[in-house]
C-alpha cells in the first residue's frame, strides 16, 4: 500500500472545509461545558463515538460499493446516512464537506468515474452528498483499503473537534495531541464492530450533540458553521 494518498486524505490541510465546522463544540464551549483537558477528552470521545457506527458504517458501505461498481448500493449509502441526521447544521457540514471532496476526486481521477457520476448527481440534487461517502469513493478510487478508510474517518472527526478547541478553550497542542493518541488506541475496536453493521443497523445516541447543535443555530457567537 502506498501510505502517501492515506496521509493527504488524513491531513487537517486537505481542503475539504473541515476548518469551518466545530461538530458542536463552540457552543458546548460557550455555555462552560467543555473548558478545559479532561472535558475536551469526554466531548471528542462522545464525537467519535457518535460517528463510529453511522458515518463511518456509510464510508465503509459505499467504498465496498465503489469497488464491486455498484452505483445504487453507494446513493442507498448516502440517502440512508443523510436521513440518519438529526439536525440541520449536521447535514449542512456532511454536504458541504462531501461536494468539496467529490470535486476534488473529479480533479484527480476524472469525471468519467464513479466519484465524477456521483458528483453531477449531487449537483442535480438527486443525491445528497454525505462526506463519509466522498470519503469511501474517494479511498476506492486511491486503492486504499476499508481499514485505513475507517481510521483515517475517526481521525477526522477526532481532529475536527480538537483543532477547533484550540480557538474556543483553554487547552495546549500538548493536550490536543495526547487526546488524539488516546482516541487512535480504540480504532480497531470500532472498525471490528463497525464492518459487519448494515445501513439499518447504524446507531448514534448522544442527543446533548444535537441539542447543542439547535441551540447553536439560533445563537449569536459563531466562529464555526456549525
Amino acid at each position: 500500500m502506498n501510505v502517501l494518498p492515506l496521509l493527504q486524505f488524513s491531513d487537517a490541510t486537505f481542503p475539504v472545509g473541515t476548518f469551518s465546522f466545530s461538530n458542536g463544540l463552540e457552543t458546548a464551549a460557550g455555555l462552560g461545558l467543555v473548558h478545559d483537558a479532561e472535558s475536551l477528552a469526554q466531548y471528542t470521545r462522545s464525537a467519535v463515538l457518535q460517528a463510529a457506527f453511522s458515518d463511518g458504517v456509510a464510508a465503509l458501505l459505499a467504498h465496498r460499493a465503489a469497488l464491486a461498481g455498484d452505483y445504487a448500493a453507494v446513493v442507498a449509502a448516502d440517502q440512508a446516512l443523510m436521513r440518519f441526521k438529526m439536525n440541520h447544521e449536521a447535514r449542512l457540514m456532511l454536504r458541504r464537506m462531501g461536494k468539496k471532496l467529490a470535486e476534488l476526486g473529479v480533479h484527480l481521477w476524472g469525471d468519467d468515474t464513479l466519484i465524477g457520476r456521483w458528483l453531477s448527481d449531487i449537483k442535480a440534487e438527486r443525491t445528497p452528498g454525505c462526506y463519509p461517502v466522498a470519503q469511501g469513493l474517494a479511498f476506492a478510487a486511491a486503492g486504499l483499503g476499508e481499514r485505513e478508510l475507517y481510521a483515517s474517518h475517526q481521525y477526522g472527526v477526532a481532529n475536527m473537534v480538537v483543532s477547533a478547541a484550540l480557538r474556543c478553550v483553554r487547552v495546549s497542542h500538548y493536550d490536543t495531541q495526547g487526546i488524539l493518541y488516546s482516541l487512535a488506541g480504540e480504532t480497531d475496536a470500532m472498525y471490528e464492530q463497525a464492518r459487519d453493521m448494515t445501513l439499518d443497523g447504524m446507531n448514534a445516541f448522544v442527543p446533548e450533540m444535537d441539542i447543542l447543535a439547535s441551540l447553536h443555530e439560533k445563537g449569536n457567537m459563531r466562529m464555526f458553521m456549525n
